[in-house]
């Protein structure tokens, strides 16, 4: 052998080395047709200054859509469906769809192109807000599954195989099982005796990997969802990788996927006028990492260890790294999550957070009552990180408690709420608001949680309970910012109207008896 790609695969990564998408947009616009059509703007002739200097001039000479030649999102058949397609091939997938509203949209393709009302789908607690929206959207019943809850960091980890099968076993009917991999702090487990055991039963495994796209690009990471065996996975290109806020991708693989159905979901969900710059840096990410993915993440990886090791010689600190998650709901680590426990220091989170923003201008991707999380991306470069580092050793100097924990009595995370009604139906019953300290023993009309991360402390239909109540109280107290409620100040709550048969009314209405 020469080290030369065999003509196939010389001619395939040929064209993966290209931006089909951007490259329809620069020869529509060097074309010169006089625009008598969207956007208003007219390719920047009409931008006012301020919108000049934020999007270059040539960006807005190409912002344009729906051209012949740009093609179109919901009957690709030229660049789009090309840029695709290679990213299909990227990630090992039978089907890429572009997602240009984030992917919570792509989460709710994922649940209406797969579910039908009705059906019952198993659902960890620990799940994104985005989740309960595509619940509400497909009229599917969830039941949910209390992940492991790791009591030292006061996060939750991912489903054991147990706490599945028992799930199985007591509701047979279910159509899939949901699941969050990577979880928001980086941790994952092991995807594919679940998808074994899903399979098994003739089930889809509907996966958020969110916070998962740049694993495929290195070996020191857990492998992806969608080569653990998951059927449908909703990637957040824009959280890892290098496209623009609100653009994901949702791959899709195998025999038991409708795709003519996710593709019709997609749509449904998606403007009818993409913005072609959003689907262009979707299409440019993916070549960025075809080109030089690898090597990028690889660089993250190393960065991120240096930083942990450096981090866990701070008197004070501590982040956990892959050797911790080897337990019930976690086998492995993203690494390139860095989540600093700062309780040791007699700080919270949120605390911790204001400090390094305000004094040492580092924003932290999250806090919470005892942690702030970094996160280190294909970006960064060890001046970054060790700046990092030197912030936390000046936090730690000038901030060290000699209470230590022993100032925080953290409630924990409350647990499995009873189930009143589907979300679907909370969604669109009779509500009404009562003091927040009365709320217990009602049903939840609204959502409640804390952002970032997003994961609902109680949802439409949830049985609200006292452990609940206080949880949330105690977080707001904290500081962390209330999402979710109509009254954000958390004076009241948004309820069901107290009448069961208006529920059975609704139950029959919507075919749910």
């Amino acid at each position: 052998m020469d080290g030369r790609l065999p003509g196939n695969d010389q001619r395939k990564e040929k064209r993966a080395h290209h931006a089909p998408i951007a490259e329809a947009m620069r020869a529509y616009a060097e074309d010169g047709a006089l625009a008598f059509h969207t956007p208003g703007h007219k390719q920047g002739l009409g931008a006012h200054a301020l919108l000049r200097k934020l999007v270059t001039p040539e960006g807005l000479r190409e912002e344009v859509s729906l051209m012949e030649e740009l093609d179109d999102l919901h009957e690709p058949t030229m660049c789009i469906r090309e840029a695709q397609e290679l990213a299909a091939e990227l990630y090992g997938a039978d089907q890429a769809y572009f997602m240009i509203n984030g992917t919570t949209g792509a989460i709710h393709a994922m649940l209406m192109g797969s579910l039908c009302p009705g059906d019952t789908v198993f659902v960890p607690r620990n799940a994104h807000r985005s989740v309960i929206g595509g619940l509400i959207l497909s009229g599917a019943r969830p039941v949910f599954i209390q992940p492991e809850i790791d009591e030292r960091l006061g996060i939750a980890m991912g489903l054991t195989a147990a706490a599945v099968k028992a799930a199985i076993d007591a509701h047979p009917e279910a159509r899939a099982l949901v699941l969050v991999h990577p979880t928001y702090y980086g941790v994952t487990f092991d995807l594919s005796v679940l998808a074994k055991l899903v399979h098994a039963h003739g089930m889809l495994l509907l996966v958020d990997e969110a916070h998962g796209p740049h694993l495929r690009f290195s070996g020191e990471l857990p492998p992806q969802a969608l080569d653990c065996g998951a059927d449908i996975v909703a990637q957040s290109t824009h959280k890892m990788l290098g496209s623009m806020t609100q653009t994901s991708i949702l791959l899709a693989k195998g025999p038991r996927v409708h795709f003519e159905r996710l593709r019709e979901a997609a749509s449904l969900l998606q403007s009818t006028s993409p913005n072609q710059l959003l689907l262009a840096s979707l299409d440019i990410a993916r070549l960025q990492m075809a080109e030089d993915g690898e090597r990028l993440v690889g660089r993250a990886v190393r960065l991120a260890r240096q930083l942990r090791a450096g981090i866990n010689e701070i008197d004070g600190l501590w982040s956990f790294g892959p050797e911790y998650v080897r337990r019930p709901g976690a086998s492995a680590l993203d690494e390139t999550k860095v989540t600093v426990t700062v309780t040791g220091l007699g700080l919270t989170g949120v605390e911790a957070e204001a400090i390094l923003r305000h004094t040492y201008k580092i924003q932290c991707e999250l806090s919470d009552a005892r942690n702030v999380l970094f996160i280190i991306s294909y970006a960064d470069t060890e001046r970054e990180t060790s700046y990092l580092l030197h912030a936390l050793q000046e936090l730690a100097a000038h901030h060290r408690s000699g209470d230590g924990e022993g100032r925080f009595d953290v409630p924990p995370l409350p647990p499995l709420p009873g189930v009143g009604c589907s979300p679907r139906l909370a969604f669109f019953a009779r509500k009404e608001p009562v003091p927040f300290a009365a709320a217990a023993g009602r049903v939840a009309a609204e959502q409640v949680m804390f952002y970032p991360p997003g994961i609902p402390i109680l949802c439409p239909g949830d049985h609200i309970d006292e452990a609940s109540l206080h949880y949330i109280r105690y977080m707001q107290e904290l500081g962390l910012k209330v999402v979710g409620p109509q009254d954000a100040s958390l004076q009241h709550l948004q309820v069901l109207v107290d009448d069961s048969t208006h529920v059975q009314d609704e139950e029959k209405r919507y075919g749910y008896e």
